[in-house]
């Protein structure tokens, strides 16, 4: 798609038919009087007198610079022209630089590197060009420095705000994707735009900010091609579900099925017939089952908007953004949403694996870690969260449950206990015994565990339900990560262990490990080379080019969206 440029005679007649619409804009910009200069060559002085003026004001009203316009980054930008004697950089003598005529476009096309342009001071400073650009009068805008002055500031502070986006993101600081750029000093941004102040290209420095990881890469230069046939015209409800007002959810609810066409905007009251009747023909258009019910597969598919879809990528990006900035030379990366596990070394894949995570209710957590070891036909002591929901109750009801599936009650020295000679119904948080599942095929880890550490309690595992890797959808565990190529892992692990420690006896030769598998024998083998492992939240991604989506299946992304996106 290609965008005009921000002051092409094309893009000047589609803004000054926009401000016919709106009559005052021209006022509605700013409160500050204008400052009319009678020579270019007297421009730049008053300029720099009406940028301290403009600055001390919004350092006194909070980044206030008029009653309908404020800088995001106040501190930033005041200390950087203070730095600069207040001088502006972004035009001379009542011209633009060219730098700014780059920075315009950029904040016009911005989506492509999955921003939004309002974000950036776009509407008053497009306006703000098409003044200049249209002033034909003797003595008029393009004579006033406090307009100049104004445009200059949030120049700056539009370029600071997208160099904070771009290399930080827009979401909150989280210690589990370990960025240590997760906040950004003034220096920063003075750093960046004095790069481009010194005759490094504008682009040079714009990618220098972004993350370096191939998804990252990947997807942002797949955005053009999901643009080229998006529509953001048709504006449409999002409906937020599970939902925490069911009266607010179902008005919500109508109005987006109004958009759709199937109830009509006529109608005032829609009783609970007609609600249903509306949902059934929505399912039926979009082939979902039909039972004039709502409910999660309903609601996704009428959020799943080409401007909910950008959301989404959005905010994919940005999880980029808080990874490290550069990734170890061998790692394991299981991105959850995926259901799919993948072993990288040297920039290269060199597995991939089908994957169950946890199911909604007990989900697998975000976390890094590394592998310490790895376990043939272990044991699985059941966390106590899985204890408390669903084993206890159980056997309350009947303490023979233990022995039906094969688990044993213990005490935390080994010695076994008599589940019957307990009182089951005085324990409710937790229970001063261990139960144990025994090694075996049987058991629900499988033949193989790869322990490493972290406070969840959780692995990767093999599985005594492989059948589950043919469903579709995987989410279908109590937190940990069953893997479908485990033996394939495994084997992997133990050659870079052997490759990398050759010379230390108390490596476990891949024979061994056979044998022991053959033998159904319980081994515990350390892992020398600690191998990364990566658990993250990745939904879009892309396939032969195009954007392609994973189910929100923790409602991260909806979190995320609401938290950061919701004025989108």
């Amino acid at each position: 798609m290609k965008h005009p440029s921000p002051l092409s005679p094309s893009f000047i007649v589609v803004l000054l038919l926009c401000c016919s619409l709106l009559q005052h804009c021209a006022n509605t910009e700013g409160e500050n009087k204008q400052d009319l200069v009678a020579e270019p060559e007297q421009m730049d002085a008053r300029v720099t007198k009406n940028i301290e003026q403009l600055l001390n004001r919004a350092a006194s009203k909070k980044g206030e610079l008029d009653d309908t316009t404020h800088l995001w980054l106040t501190s930033a930008v005041n200390d950087f022209y203070k730095e600069t004697n207040y001088k502006n950089i972004w035009s001379s003598k009542e011209n633009w630089l060219p730098l700014a005529d780059t920075l315009l476009q950029f904040i016009l096309t911005a989506r492509r590197y999955g921003l939004f342009p309002d974000d950036y001071h776009q509407h008053v400073l497009q306006t703000v060009a098409v003044r200049f650009a249209a002033d034909t009068a003797a003595v008029g805008d393009r004579q006033d420095a406090a307009l100049w002055g104004k445009a200059d500031l949030l120049l700056t502070d539009a370029f600071f705000r997208i160099a904070s986006h771009l290399h930080i993101g827009r979401l909150g600081v989280d210690s589990t994707y370990m960025n240590p750029d997760s906040s950004l000093t003034d220096q920063f941004y003075h750093k960046n735009l004095q790069e481009i102040l010194s005759n490094q290209t504008f682009y040079q420095v714009i990618h220098a900010l972004e993350p370096q990881h191939k998804g990252y890469q990947l997807l942002r230069k797949s955005i053009q091609s999901f643009l080229d046939s998006a529509n953001f015209t048709s504006r449409y409800t999002y409906v937020s579900y599970p939902y925490k007002d069911s009266a607010v959810f179902i008005k919500t609810l109508i109005k987006r099925l109004k958009e759709e066409g199937v109830i009509s905007w006529k109608t005032k009251q829609v009783d609970s017939i007609q609600l249903r009747d509306a949902i059934f023909q929505v399912q039926q258009k979009r082939k979902l089952a039909t039972d004039g019910r709502y409910g999660a597969q309903l609601i996704r598919t009428l959020n799943n908007t080409d401007a909910e879809k950008f959301k989404r990528i959005a905010i994919n990006l940005d999880r980029y953004k808080v990874l490290p900035p550069q990734m170890p030379k061998r790692y394991i990366w299981v991105n959850l949403p995926a259901y799919k596990l993948e072993l990288w070394d040297d920039d290269s894949l060199q597995l991939e694996s089908k994957v169950v995570i946890g199911k909604p209710n007990t989900r697998t957590p975000l976390l890094t870690s590394q592998i310490s070891d790895m376990v043939t036909y272990p044991q699985w002591t059941i966390p106590n969260s899985i204890i408390m929901k669903e084993i206890v109750p159980a056997l309350r009801k009947n303490p023979g449950y233990l022995a039906r599936k094969g688990y044993a009650l213990m005490t935390w020295d080994g010695e076994l206990v008599d589940p019957y000679t307990v009182d089951w119904t005085k324990y409710k948080k937790g229970i001063p015994y261990r139960i144990v599942q025994g090694s075996g095929d049987d058991n629900a880890l499988g033949i193989l565990k790869f322990n490493f550490p972290n406070k969840y309690s959780v692995y990767l595992h093999d599985t005594n339900q492989r059948y589950l890797f043919k469903n579709e959808k995987r989410a279908l565990s109590h937190g940990c990560v069953r893997v479908q190529e485990w033996e394939k892992l495994t084997y992997y692990i133990s050659a870079v262990d052997s490759a990398g420690f050759a010379e230390d006896t108390s490596l476990v030769p891949q024979d061994s490990i056979k044998q022991w598998l053959q033998r159904k024998e319980k081994h515990i083998i350390k892992v020398k080379s600690k191998i990364p492992v990566y658990f993250r939240y990745f939904t879009a991604s892309v396939r032969n080019g195009r954007i392609v989506f994973f189910e929100d299946i923790y409602n991260e992304d909806k979190a995320a969206r609401e938290a950061y996106f919701s004025t989108k």
